[in-house]
């Protein structure tokens, strides 16, 4: 059996909206074959990285940044996962009250320097989340999920 790992920091009510939405897209009863393994960033480890077939990631923009956290997740697992983990599908939702621009770029950075493969676009949202918003992060954690069954 596939294994997904959702690696979140989910400090606001946005952020917990859409990490609700991508679980529910994650675990639609259309997906078989898949465990989807739930962590908050500081409680990830190294093995939970390794263990897994798939990612998805999700963070607020902090001062145009990832949160702290998920950058902690990023230093204790980069160097483990760096050849362990490359071509692993990976998907990305975003949130921040102005713009997610850096926080996304850092990602993209380590996820590319991990040889990661985005599979789907990321989910940006400024703002309150709309019905879309939440939408297409059903969508994302859908497709990473579908994406890794047998």
């Amino acid at each position: 059996m596939a294994k997904l790992l959702i690696v979140h920091h989910t400090p606001s009510p946005s952020m917990q909206a859409m990490f609700e939405a991508v679980v529910a897209g994650a675990t639609t009863d259309e997906i078989e074959n898949v465990t989807v393994v739930r962590r908050p960033a500081l409680a990830a480890t190294v093995s939970d990285a390794l263990d897994a077939d798939g990612y998805i990631l999700g963070t607020p923009a902090n001062l145009g940044m990832m949160s702290g956290a998920l950058k902690v997740f990023f230093d204790l697992a980069y160097y483990p996962c760096l050849d362990a983990t490359q071509g692993r599908p990976f998907g990305l939702y975003v949130h921040g009250n102005n713009d997610t621009t850096g926080a996304i770029r850092g990602i993209e950075s380590i996820t590319t320097g991990l040889g990661w493969a985005k599979v789907t676009p990321t989910v940006s949202v400024t703002g309150e989340p709309s019905k879309q918003d939440l939408q297409a992060c059903w969508e994302l954690g859908a497709t990473v999920a579908a994406g890794l069954m047998l």
